[in-house]
């Protein structure tokens, strides 16, 4: 097939696809649009309100609502909850009626459970990336009586085995990031850890690390959980441990480029571990817990592993991949962690899909 695609992407409805990114999944979809329309695809975004608009293609509006006092008192019924519920539900009443003729493939990025319920209400096929392991919400969606309309793709081969009981086999297709954006770094003396500062990314391991290890830290990314951040992460800042924001992608490669090493301390399993690839990227070996896909990323040439929650060992294994070549890390990423390739592999999935769901129609 030669032809473009037009594609609809369903991101998240709570969170902006914008710089500074909220967390790995904006990152993804920014760009990964931009990466499907510089192949000559028709891309049109379904994202939070203020994704970016220099984005090279079109946003879907996000449907909001002004709930009523009474909806307001109701302690079962977050906010928050009800207005993703609503944006989802309306989206996918426009994919099956106003924008039915719109699109060749609707791409699920979402972790919400409508667009798979509702997969059967619209025309184009659907694919869902899994980039989480079997939530209860997704789950119950999957097993609905008449079975899900849509195919799926896992970030990695653990999230793929956490699926294969509830879905079967899936295809594989690894994240990747813009090796052109991200930069080799000169290294340094310091340490850095990257991401969402929340509680399962286990930020207070790294500093915990570190310190015996014997290096400096320096923190960057969103605070996610502002009480977690005051009460466990800002109690430990000083000379040695340093929080530096949350910063641009260009900033934040300056920072992780700038490292001897970079700490990765997933608490939960990790199904990719984003951070770990541009890391790999920019030419910082890494020291990770082995959790989730992490070690599908990083091999002895490009960081060492440590079992999971322990400091002592992710001490060592820092020290040990702070002495390893960075070409050897960029090098891994370049053979692992392309955006190119990615790219490429989900185009030939779309294809597939499309090309079967004209048979079927014909």
């Amino acid at each position: 097939m030669t032809a473009p695609l037009r594609i609809a992407l369903l991101a998240s409805s709570r969170h902006a696809v914008r710089q500074p990114f909220a967390g790995g999944m904006e990152s993804f979809v920014f760009e990964f649009a931009r990466a499907l329309t510089s192949a000559g695809h028709r891309v049109t975004l379904f994202a939070a309100p203020g994704s970016s608009t220099d984005l090279p293609c079109d946003v879907l509006p996000v449907h909001t609502f002004d709930m009523s006092e009474e909806s307001r008192r109701d302690p079962l019924a977050p906010e928050w909850i009800v207005h993703e519920t609503h944006a989802y539900l309306s989206v996918m009443m426009d994919l099956a009626d106003t924008l039915r003729d719109d699109f060749d493939l609707v791409h699920n990025h979402s972790l919400h459970y409508l667009p798979l319920a509702m997969a059967r209400s619209i025309p184009a096929p659907m694919l869902t990336t899994l980039h989480t392991p079997p939530l209860p919400w997704l789950e119950q969606a999957v097993a609905l009586p008449r079975g899900v309309a849509s195919s799926f793709a896992a970030v990695s081969d653990f999230t793929a085995e956490q699926w294969r009981p509830i879905i079967g086999p899936v295809s594989l297709v690894p994240n990747g990031i813009d090796l052109d954006a991200w930069r080799r770094g000169p290294g340094g003396d310091y340490a850095v850890w990257s991401g969402r500062l929340v509680p399962e990314k286990g930020v207070a391991l790294a500093i915990a690390t570190a310190r015996r290890a014997g290096l400096r830290l320096r923190i960057a990314g969103p605070v996610g959980d502002p009480a977690y951040f005051d009460q466990v992460v800002r109690p430990e800042l000083g000379d040695d441990v340093e929080y530096c924001g949350h910063l641009r992608q260009e900033e934040l490669n300056e920072l992780v480029g700038g490292a001897a090493v970079a700490l990765v301390t997933p608490v939960w399993e990790e199904p990719f571990g984003l951070v770990t690839a541009e890391a790999l990227a920019s030419g910082t070996p890494v020291a990770a817990f082995a959790r989730g896909g992490i070690p599908e990323i990083v091999d002895e040439d490009s960081g060492r592993l440590a079992t999971p929650d322990d400091v002592d060992g992710l001490a060592r294994a820092a020290l040990e991949a702070a002495a390893l070549p960075r070409d050897a890390a960029r090098a891994r990423a370049e053979t692992h962690c392309s955006h190119a390739v990615m790219t490429e592999r989900y185009v030939e999935l779309y294809e597939d899909l499309v090309r079967d769901d004209r048979r079927v129609s014909a």
